[in-house]
């Protein structure tokens, strides 16, 4: 168990920051380091099931209102302000 753990505290050193990325792993689609503050956090974000379709201006606008009122959409370190980020609301 303590190799495990290394093993992922030395990959995320060598993740950029506020950069994300895909990868697939379990239900989240997107990775990406968050720092902010001087603190940094690993994020999984967005269903690996779906797409997104960000190019349909009705699906944007909805999701955009929908996600508007959840709690941390102008903070980094949360995966609704990646998520928000990646539909460009």
């Amino acid at each position: 168990m303590a190799k495990a753990k290394a093993k992922t505290k030395s990959k995320k050193a060598k993740m950029p920051c506020n950069k994300p990325k895909r990868e697939v792993k379990g239900k989240k689609k997107f990775v990406v380091k968050a720092c902010a503050n001087g603190k940094e956090k690993i994020i999984r974000f967005g269903d690996a099931n779906m797409t997104i379709k960000k190019g349909t201006a009705s699906r944007k606008k909805s999701y955009c209102a929908r996600s508007g009122g959840i709690k941390g959409k102008s903070n980094k370190l949360s995966a609704n302000y990646w998520s928000r980020r990646a539909w460009d609301c």
